[in-house]
């Protein structure tokens, strides 16, 4: 079998995989305010959600967007926790 000449990431794929991930965040500001926003998506959309921008589902397989406050005063754990789904579109106009 030939050898493949693709260079592999040190460490293995798993942790290179977590760090492509980390690398879609990206913070914006919003009403005064910063948020982390990092996309989700259809093939990684599990479970369904409430969008709080509409009020209706954003449904299993659907592409969309998490975000939390970037600059909450209770710490980072408090902001993840906080963190809401929103659809793409419900993002943009709120």
């Amino acid at each position: 079998m030939p050898r493949s000449n693709r260079r592999r990431p040190p460490g293995g794929g798993e942790d290179s995989f977590e760090r492509l991930l980390a690398g879609w965040k990206r913070t914006e500001t919003r009403r005064g305010a910063e948020w982390t926003v990092q996309p989700v998506s259809a093939a990684q959309a599990q479970k369904e959600y409430i969008c709080p921008g509409c009020g209706r589902t954003v449904g299993i397989g659907v592409a969309h967007l998490v975000a939390w406050r970037a600059d909450g005063v209770l710490g980072d754990a408090a902001d993840l926790a906080a963190r809401r789904h929103w659809h793409q579109a419900c993002w943009r106009i709120g």
